[in-house]
């Protein structure tokens, strides 16, 4: 239990600090430095040495960590790879965002992802994200955001002048959604409000903001609650939970023969097709420049496997119907196995087994999820990397409560028992 707790509670301060993608990799990456791993460049050329860990990151929203194996190893034995996705969903700040209506100042925004909407109404909200400027030297450099303060809301309507509201609600995003900043006589300059606070935060040489990618948060902190702190609730738990999961297994896991990777992609939320997302080039070109060998290579990844870990849906009690009565996953009875006969989820027999035989040694209980025949199922980076890269995939993930909404829930002991499985798939000599 002093285990889990300490999990736990470092969990919790990866996810409050992970506001954004950007964000979100630049704490891995932190942490990453701070085990003794090296950031490489991909513009340069690599020379990693056996043994040393290593990461890349591409659009600074995308990571590939690694320990870098024997040659020999690597085709013998294979690569360890564990797969999750740095986006969720939310709103975004758009281009021109200004509005000035009535005296109040409001930012448009765009909904990013398959967002649950109703939950965003009468939040803290901030923002954070990246931004590109021209410094005053003429360069064009980009920075991280992040005001960590509530400077917005998007105020619900009174029931007294929406009498359907609990009953035949539907919103419409355009004219629903732009967040309340403030009061003002005059519309303000958007990028000039970035500029000062960019410039109050220590950019200094800051002389125009050209343009940013800004998403809006919920400041409430993530935390356990439950009579018995059962549960844990926060933003973003799909899927930074997995990140942080596949992070900790890989910095803990016992060298090994086979490389040992983690890949977290951004853009998984919206297809995951763009050149740092899942069906994109980013880890193809990474393998291949490790092993350029075509013959090397297809012998190691005959020797490989992916486990692609993305949350899947807990039974909600209220809603018990929703789910296939023998396939029902409930929170903290260990993560769950996802299958799907029409490939939405890249789980077979063979794939499932091996993490069965992982867990059972672990001593971590495992669940299986098949959604209902009548209802049409999600999917995750598993099928969309087996098929670029061709090697053999599970798909699996811990159960949780509310999936994109502005706050998830989660078992608190679920994420320490995927945590330990990940950690002997990663030192498996032999799949």
């Amino acid at each position: 239990m002093k285990q889990q707790t300490e999990f736990n509670q470092d969990l919790i301060r990866f996810l409050d600090q992970a506001t954004t993608p950007f964000h979100a990799v630049e704490q891995m990456a932190q942490r990453l430095l701070k085990a003794g791993f090296r950031e490489m460049s991909e513009a340069e050329h690599w020379r990693p040495e056996p043994g040393e860990g290593y990461f890349i990151r591409r659009n600074g929203s995308s990571i590939i960590a690694w320990r870098h194996p024997e040659q020999e190893a690597a085709v013998n034995q294979g690569w360890r790879l564990v797969g999750a996705h740095t986006d969720s969903p939310c709103l975004k700040v758009k281009p021109n965002p200004e509005l000035h209506r009535k005296g109040y100042f409001q930012l448009g925004v765009e909904v990013y992802g398959g967002v649950l909407l109703n939950p965003w109404f009468d939040r803290d909200l901030s923002l954070a994200g990246r931004v590109t400027y021209r410094s005053k030297d003429g360069a064009v450099c980009s920075t991280l955001l992040d005001l960590r303060r509530p400077i917005a809301v998007v105020p619900s309507l009174a029931i007294h002048l929406d009498r359907e509201a609990n009953s035949s609600r539907t919103i419409n995003a355009q004219t629903f959604l732009p967040v309340l900043m403030g009061q003002t006589d005059e519309k303000p300059d958007f990028r000039q409000l970035l500029a000062d606070w960019l410039m109050r935060e220590g950019t200094g040489n800051l002389a125009q903001v050209l343009d940013y990618e800004l998403c809006l948060y919920d400041t409430q902190g993530a935390a356990l609650i439950g009579l018995e702190q059962e549960f844990l609730t926060s933003a973003r738990l799909d899927n930074l939970l997995s990140c942080y999961i596949g992070l900790q297994a890989l910095l803990d896991a016992p060298a090994a023969g086979a490389g040992q990777v983690l890949v977290c992609n951004d853009h998984e939320e919206v297809g995951s097709l763009s050149a740092c997302g899942a069906q994109g080039p980013m880890l193809t070109q990474w393998l291949e420049r490790l092993m350029p060998d075509v013959d090397n290579r297809n012998r190691a990844l005959a020797r490989s496997m992916l486990i692609s870990a993305d949350n899947a849906h807990g039974v909600h009690p209220n809603f018990a119907d929703r789910h296939d009565d023998n396939h029902g996953p409930l929170l903290n009875r260990g993560p769950v196995i996802k299958i799907n006969a029409n490939q939405r989820y890249a789980t077979n027999s063979e794939t499932s087994s091996i993490f069965r035989h992982l867990a059972a040694q672990a001593g971590v209980p495992v669940q299986s999820f098949v959604v209902r025949s009548d209802m049409a199922c999600g999917s995750t980076i598993g099928p969309i990397t087996a098929g670029e890269l061709g090697v053999r995939t599970l798909d699996v993930g811990v159960p949780q409560f509310a999936m994109h909404s502005i706050r998830e829930l989660a078992g608190s002991a679920d994420a320490h028992g995927l945590y330990r499985v990940l950690q002997r798939f990663m030192a498996e000599p032999r799949l």
